[in-house]
Formats: structure tokens, C-alpha cells, sequence
């Protein structure tokens, strides 16, 4: 039986990828593979996929389809369930207070209107949904 075809990329214009996003998922291969979740053909196989990617969702391939990392407890909403922050106040749709484990940032910004906070954008390669992350202070 062939394998199955790689996810579509996300709509819209693709975003290139960034050294910071290369560095994030060979990261993940290698918590993956001290795991044990990989072998060392399968963790050289998926580095290369990432350093020869030139957009984020092709350098994302090589992550999708591994378990989510865990051992660290998130206080995070679980995607799809509505959150409160303060009384009264609702995050909206794809809005986190921080990144999900194995989301990719890409580099689109934007500044939320109602806020005036600038707001990251990050893609879980799992399904490829956007989700968006107050950019961190530097």
C-alpha cells in the first residue's frame, strides 16, 4: 500500500522558513529521538527534510506525524474549547497565551486591533491550524 500524500500546505501565501523555525524542529527530532520514538536512519532522514525545506509548512512535514512531546503539565485550553482569561473576558478563536508543543512560528506578525498587542503566528503542523501567540518581549 503506497503511503499516504503529504498534508496540503495551508492556504494563502507560503511563509519561508526561518533558521529560528529549523532550529525548533530539529529540536523536536532530537527530544524524539533521545525518546527512542526514532531511530538514527529515520532522525537522519527527517534532519534532512528540514534542512533542505525553503518554506515552513515542507520543513514542518518532518514533525507531523510524531506523538506531541509531553511531561511538562500547560495550563493551555485544550484547542477547540473556549477559555476564560479574566471575568468576562473570552480569548478568541486560535488565540493562546503560548505556543503549543511541536507548533512551528512563522514569521507573520500582526497587531491585535482591540489589544494593540503584537501577535505572532504558528502553525501545528499536526493539523495545520493557525493559533496566535503574543510575541514574546526581546
Amino acid at each position: 500500500m503506497p503511503a499516504p500524500p503529504p498534508p496540503a500546505p495551508p492556504p494563502g501565501p507560503r511563509s519561508l522558513v526561518s533558521d529560528t523555525d529549523r532550529e525548533h524542529l530539529l529540536g523536536l527530532l532530537r527530544e524524539h529521538y533521545a525518546r527512542g520514538q526514532l531511530d538514527l536512519d529515520e532522525m537522519s532522514r527527517r534532519v534532512g527534510v528540514v534542512l533542505a525545506a525553503t518554506y515552513s509548512d515542507e520543513a514542518a512535514a518532518a514533525v507531523t506525524d510524531l506523538p506531541l512531546l509531553g511531561g511538562t503539565a500547560s495550563a493551555e485550553p485544550t484547542p477547540g474549547r473556549a477559555s476564560r482569561g479574566r471575568l468576562g473576558q473570552r480569548r478568541r478563536h486560535a488565540q493562546r497565551t503560548q505556543p503549543g508543543a511541536g507548533w512551528v512560528p512563522t514569521p507573520e506578525r500582526f497587531r491585535d486591533p482591540s489589544t494593540r498587542v503584537i501577535m505572532r503566528v504558528w502553525i501545528d503542523p499536526a493539523d495545520l491550524s493557525r493559533h496566535y501567540v503574543p510575541e514574546a518581549d526581546g
